[in-house]
């Protein structure tokens, strides 16, 4: 076992609620508020509400129960952790619970679904007493739409800074190894889910970039000597991309998400070139592990790189400034380097604990009080 697996076996989740509670949900059949994940697949949503159940219980506990199961609900405050999870259950959970919603992004120009998507909830918004929303440029979209300033609430999303770490040069050392990085190489990362589907992927879900990301990839090939490390399902068209450039790759499923954290130590710089975001996640990860990035200007991007010049973030749409600031990174290991510091100073804001201790004051223990 290498000293960055160790590392993480140390404070990773593991640790942190033990295994039945990583594998499972939180259970408090007495909790107040409820935090309602996808039902089936292990993805993004359900880490959010345990970390947040977590958090939230550390400070008061009871508070937050997690469930796939929001038609058992009742009397409770019902907080969806998606509004496409929402849209599902909101016309048959029982009308005792108050419900709560975090939108994390979408628009009616992303296409017909999210179209009718973003009209279902506009005009059933009157059944939700609170919107949650992780960045100022969807909270500036929802309140253009005609979400009342009163229901809107900005809490951002959150990192565990016990998982994602900074590590030795020798524990980095490792980590390429462990992903088959070649020594030479300059790693570029993509951590994500871009194919349609949980198949193989090959038709590509274009809101994630995968096409931006082949291209981009492509293009820093020319001048660097690249190596694509990914994680994810459905990369089926990414792969399919990278093989027809002859960029060398590896693509690694890693079935529980406290591995990824590993992969991001491969690194030398991560790419984020979806054109839609709410977060994402990956964005304070890379940060927290000390892993510098460019991302476009979307989701949580402008609250954490403030500056529009910073190096890290692309204006929006041009793919053009997105490669060049790839390109400055890659041949300025001193401004990578400065960067990271920057990251790390910043994380502390975002540890799920804090995260955690907004989203009680904000949203729940005002509903609570009533």
């Amino acid at each position: 076992m290498t000293g960055a697996i160790k590392k993480l076996a140390r404070y990773g989740l593991a640790g942190f609620w033990g295994s039945a509670d990583r594998l499972g949900l939180w259970r408090c059949s007495s909790a107040p508020a409820a935090y309602i994940v996808e039902r089936g697949a292990s993805w993004s949503i359900r880490w959010d509400g345990n970390y947040y159940a977590q958090a939230v219980n550390s400070l008061h506990p009871g508070t937050l129960d997690v469930t796939d199961r929001p038609e058992r609900l009742v009397n409770r405050i019902a907080h969806f952790g998606s509004q496409f999870i929402w849209e599902l259950w909101t016309k048959s959970i029982h009308p005792s619970n108050r419900q709560l919603v975090t939108y994390f992004h979408g628009s009616p120009e992303d296409g017909p679904d999210m179209a009718r998507h973003v009209e279902f909830f506009l005009k059933n918004l009157g059944s939700v007493q609170r919107v949650v929303t992780a960045a100022s440029l969807i909270e500036r979209r929802l309140l253009s739409w005609g979400v009342p300033r009163d229901k809107l609430v900005r809490i951002p999303l959150g990192v565990d800074t016990g998982l994602f770490i900074p590590l030795s040069p020798e524990e980095r050392r490792a980590a390429r190894t462990a992903f088959g990085v070649p020594e030479d190489a300059l790693c570029i990362g993509s951590f994500q889910k871009d194919g349609v589907g949980w198949g193989d992927g090959m038709e590509p879900k274009l809101i994630k970039g995968p096409d931006l990301f082949v291209a981009a990839a492509a293009r820093l090939a020319k001048r660097f000597p690249v190596f694509v490390l990914l994680t994810g399902p459905a990369r089926g068209f990414v792969k399919a991309g990278l093989e027809r450039h002859g960029i060398p790759y590896r693509h690694v499923f890693l079935s529980d998400y406290t591995a990824i954290a590993q992969a991001y130590q491969a690194l030398d710089l991560y790419l984020m070139t979806s054109r839609e975001e709410g977060g994402p996640k990956a964005l304070l990860e890379c940060l927290a592990s000390g892993v510098s990035l460019v991302s476009n200007h979307v989701g949580m991007a402008e609250d954490l790189f403030t500056d529009p010049k910073d190096p890290r973030m692309a204006e929006p749409g041009d793919f053009e400034d997105f490669c060049r600031k790839a390109e400055r990174q890659l041949e300025d290991a001193s401004l990578r380097q400065r960067l990271v510091d920057e990251g790390l100073g910043q994380i502390p804001a975002y540890d799920w604990r804090t995260v955690g201790r907004q989203l009680y004051d904000l949203v729940y223990r005002p509903l609570l009080e009533r």
